[in-house]
């Protein structure tokens, strides 16, 4: 049905649903509803504590957010750029968000209120940093204040308008450039079409930018990263096309460059491999961080993110034809089987407390379309995906907010006529209406979340692993090895013994240290803990909260004064032949295949002891707990 047809009609058939219900009262149910939902009584900056993002004030902050796209490009890559036709679905963006053609800005503000949304993650590609070609008037119709302006003065004036409102605005670094989003385009990675150093540069630039803004939130740091034609994206392989070291890097920079308070939000792997059956392909998304996570440079500020659509699969890319396998896609999926696999693949993230880790997780992307028919596989998965999302209490952001009435695509939340006349799921009969209402309306947690305990994962894997500022701004405290230091506030719990991985933790309470000493030698031995073993031990009143290796051997550990001495000699924790941890192994795996040792969580690592014996590699193989 046209959507000019559906608005003429909506009245009258939601009159006919609803019994006893006016016309007007029916039209407004949804809007009335969700409204409630998106008042600004918040504090910026946000954080992280545990699985839940919080506002200044320690009150819960659940991202219910729209995508608002098109300064990413909606241009499909051939044809005409200025015409229709080339952009996806016929919707000419313009290079700015989608819309301002024919509806105030104002007026798409006062929409996202009225759906709930209290934020909006908002794209933009690193070409349109450089866009200096003023936006054409039609772009801008219904706005004519914003003519003559270049597409990053538009992206200005839309955050201004969001966070006036009181919703929060998530950056999106979206594509490298301006053009249509997700296939083999020159998008695929942060670092197809430009360099890292471009891509950093531009993450500081905007960074930078909005600092004032408080309600600037949060900088996601790359969409949907995925193969090329010739290479996959990896989670850790220290090589060019590594998106854990990139992201983690991006994120300490951003925070300690540009913007110390942004939520850095690391979408996981969307997709590796060759889509031909008899290939091996997959969709990773965030399993990998299960055994290597980030660890930032300011704790309390990491999120993770994945999408979710429909005609997708855990391995299907959602190609129809060229690119399409025989795995099932999610709609494929029964309820019970689309719901542990979400949970393998991205919300086990938050549901796993304590671990490594555990961080808030949002949903950045999902959506369905509004025509969609009755009985329909996608009208069922997107009831089974809201339920999913409405029982784990998930962070999340509907994709897209904003449609053009007329074009066809039936998937927006908000749709525009030419004439500016607003249609869909505030105005119309819409069957995701009851489903959007119950989404953003359940909040299973609320108010004050109070500070939690965390552990954090070293991982020195291809270069030095310094999480902490106090050590960063010391210097070179072991020149030539790499070193890894736990965040600050947090000590060493664990180790392995190949592989030069670590983790730490404030469980027990935070370290406060004063000063700091790098031992190298057995000169603050206390007693022979490990006998015929060279023991690296921390002075009597230090906690161990770093360490430094020379390819696999033991060069140094970095203790921190952290108080009075320790009374009690401690015990020895041995983990050369085998894993010796606390029982449930608390933390995760934060050395996956390796041996690990682990203190308790109300004790520390004092000492670490190794053997240089004939043949040895010199990995660590006890550990010395004190409590």
């Amino acid at each position: 049905m046209r959507p000019a047809v559906r608005l003429l009609l909506a009245p009258l058939l939601l009159t006919a649903l609803l019994p006893g219900v006016s016309t007007a009262a029916a039209a407004a149910e949804v809007g009335a509803s969700t409204a409630a939902a998106a008042e600004p009584g918040w504090t910026g900056p946000l954080s992280t504590r545990g699985r839940y993002i919080v506002d200044a004030d320690g009150q819960r902050f659940k991202l219910r957010s729209g995508n608002w796209h098109g300064a990413s490009g909606t241009w499909n890559g051939s044809g005409d750029p200025a015409g229709n036709a080339g952009h996806h679905a016929g919707e000419n963006s313009g290079r700015i968000p989608l819309g301002l053609d024919r509806a105030s800005l104002g007026a798409v503000v006062a929409g996202f209120r009225e759906l709930g949304l209290n934020s909006v993650r908002l794209p933009f590609s690193n070409e349109m940093l450089r866009d200096t070609h003023p936006v054409t008037d039609a772009a801008v119709a219904a706005n004519p204040e914003l003519r003559g302006s270049t597409p990053l003065q538009v992206y200005d004036r839309v955050v201004a308008a969001l966070t006036g409102a009181g919703l929060a605005v998530i950056l999106n670094n979206h594509t490298n450039t301006t053009r249509w989003c997700c296939g083999v385009d020159g998008n695929e990675r942060w670092n197809t079409s430009q360099s890292v150093q471009q891509w950093e540069d531009d993450w500081l630039f905007m960074a930078r930018r909005y600092r004032d803004n408080p309600r600037v939130v949060g900088a996601d740091l790359y969409n949907e990263v995925r193969r090329t034609v010739l290479d996959d994206p990896n989670w850790g392989r220290g090589n060019a096309h590594d998106w854990f070291a990139a992201s983690q890097r991006a994120g300490d920079r951003i925070l300690t460059e540009a913007n110390p308070d942004l939520l850095i939000i690391v979408e996981g792997i969307n997709w590796t491999g060759i889509p031909v059956d008899g290939f091996a392909h997959e969709r990773p998304t965030l399993r990998p961080a299960r055994t290597l996570s980030h660890t930032l440079i300011r704790s309390g500020k990491l999120v993770y993110s994945a999408h979710f659509y429909d005609y997708t699969g855990p391995n299907h890319s959602g190609a129809t034809g060229t690119g399409e396998t025989t795995d099932p896609r999610y709609r494929d999926l029964s309820p019970a089987e689309l719901a542990a696999v979400v949970d393998r693949d991205a919300l086990f993230v938050a549901g796993e407390p304590g671990n490594h880790f555990t961080a808030p997780v949002w949903i950045s992307e999902f959506g369905v379309a509004a025509d969609a028919a009755p009985g329909s596989a996608q009208r069922a998965w997107f009831e089974n995906f809201i339920d999913i999302l409405v029982r784990a209490d998930a962070d999340f952001a509907y994709w897209p907010a904003v449609g053009w009435a007329e074009s066809g695509n039936e998937w927006g939340l908000l749709f525009f006529d030419a004439a500016g006349r607003r249609s869909g799921l505030l105005d119309d009969v819409d069957w995701r209406a009851t489903a959007w209402r119950r989404l953003v309306t359940t909040t299973a947690r609320q108010g004050y979340v109070a500070p939690v305990a965390s552990r954090s994962m070293l991982s020195p894997d291809h270069g030095d692993f310094v999480a902490s500022a106090r050590m960063r701004a010391q210097g070179d405290w072991d020149p030539g090895a790499r070193k890894a230091a736990c965040p600050d506030g947090q000590r060493l719990i664990g180790l392995s013994h190949t592989g030069n991985r670590g983790l730490c933790t404030d469980f027990s309470g935070a370290v406060s240290w004063s000063a700091y000493q790098v031992v190298k030698d057995e000169r603050y031995v206390s007693h022979d803990w490990a006998s015929g073993y060279t023991k690296f031990q921390c002075p009597a009143s230090s906690a161990l909260v770093g360490y430094a290796a020379r390819g696999a051997a033991v060069s140094s550990v970095l203790c921190a004064a952290a108080g009075s001495p320790t009374a009690g000699s401690g015990r020895t924790v041995w983990f050369d032949r085998g894993d010796s941890r606390p029982a449930g192994g608390p933390g995760g795996d934060f050395a996956s295949g390796h041996f690990k040792g682990q203190c308790a969580d109300d004790e520390y690592v004092a000492g670490v002891a190794w053997t240089g014996r004939f043949l040895s590699p010199r990995t660590p193989d006890a550990l010395l707990c004190r409590r």
